[in-house]
């Protein structure tokens, strides 16, 4: 069974950093992109960031390309979403997901699976 443990959220003052984890197991990790995107309330899901896990090919969306960085450690299957320079609009549950095909250097594409989320709250 593929599941995705998000943690790392908290509360965080504007300018602060947070970092993201996400715990991957029930799959075969190399095989698989991993996307972190986030949904506040009353605002569309928006795709963050992916990692394609076989070329280790990445992409961040421009609001948060510079401010954020992905990485991921295949030995843990574990994948990381570090920000910084957070601001009130980052606020957020984030999520991690998983797709064979989610990520190239030229968007976010689909995935199937993803967890619970994390809630990060970037306020003064």
């Amino acid at each position: 069974e593929v599941q995705l443990v998000e943690s790392g959220g908290d509360w965080v003052q504007p300018g602060g950093s947070l970092r993201l984890s996400c715990a991957a197991s029930g799959f075969t990790f190399d095989n698989y992109d991993i996307v972190w995107f986030r949904q506040a309330p009353g605002k569309e899901r928006e795709g963050l960031s992916c990692i394609s896990e076989s070329d280790k090919v990445t992409f961040y969306n421009a609001s948060v390309k510079g401010r954020f960085t992905i990485s991921s450690d295949s030995a843990k299957n574990m994948v990381y979403l570090q920000m910084n320079s957070l601001s009130p609009e980052d606020t957020a549950v984030y999520y991690c997901a998983a797709g064979i095909w989610a990520c190239s250097e030229y968007g976010m594409y689909t995935y199937d699976h993803w967890g619970q989320g994390t809630q990060v709250t970037v306020s003064s």
